[in-house]
C-alpha cells in the first residue's frame, strides 16, 4: 500500500483506510486516483464536505457492503457517481457505461500495456470517450 500526500478534509472520510501515521493508504492505483479525483472536485467546489460525507456514509452503510470493508473504495466510487449525478455533472448511466467500457478495455489489454478506452472491443470512436487517464 502506498500513502497519499494530499491533505484534505476528505482524508477524514468515514472508514477511509489509513496508515499508523493517519495518512490515507491504497491497495490499488485506481483507489488513489478515485481519492485524488474526489479531492479535486471538492476543492473546485463541485460539492461540499457535508454532501460528500452524507453520500459516502450512505453508500458504506448499505446492507450489501462487505462487513470487513473490503469493498470500501467500490463504495467510494459509487458515492462519487451518485453525487455527480445529483449535481448534474454526469449521468449515472453514462458513468456506468464508461465503467463497463474501461473494464472491457482492461480485459482486452495485454499485460503490462497501458489501458486505454480504444482497447474496448465495443469502443465507438464518435461516442466521446477519451483514452488514458
Amino acid at each position: 500500500m502506498s500513502p497519499c500526500e494530499i491533505v484534505s478534509p476528505l482524508a477524514g472520510s468515514p472508514g477511509l483506510p489509513v496508515s499508523p501515521e493517519g495518512a490515507p493508504v491504497f491497495a490499488e492505483p485506481w483507489q488513489a486516483k478515485a481519492f485524488a479525483l474526489t479531492v479535486l472536485l471538492h476543492e473546485r467546489g463541485v460539492f461540499s464536505w457535508a454532501e460528500w460525507a452524507e453520500h459516502l456514509s450512505r453508500e458504506v452503510k448499505r446492507p450489501e457492503r462487505a462487513a470487513d470493508g473490503a469493498d470500501y473504495f467500490d463504495a467510494w466510487v459509487a458515492a462519487l457517481s451518485h453525487l455527480l449525478a445529483e449535481k448534474g455533472v454526469a449521468e449515472e448511466g453514462q458513468v456506468l457505461a464508461l465503467q463497463h467500457s474501461w473494464q472491457r478495455a482492461a480485459e482486452a489489454t495485454p499485460h503490462g500495456s497501458p489501458i486505454v478506452l480504444s482497447n474496448d472491443p465495443q469502443h465507438l470512436p464518435d461516442a466521446g470517450w477519451r483514452g488514458g487517464v
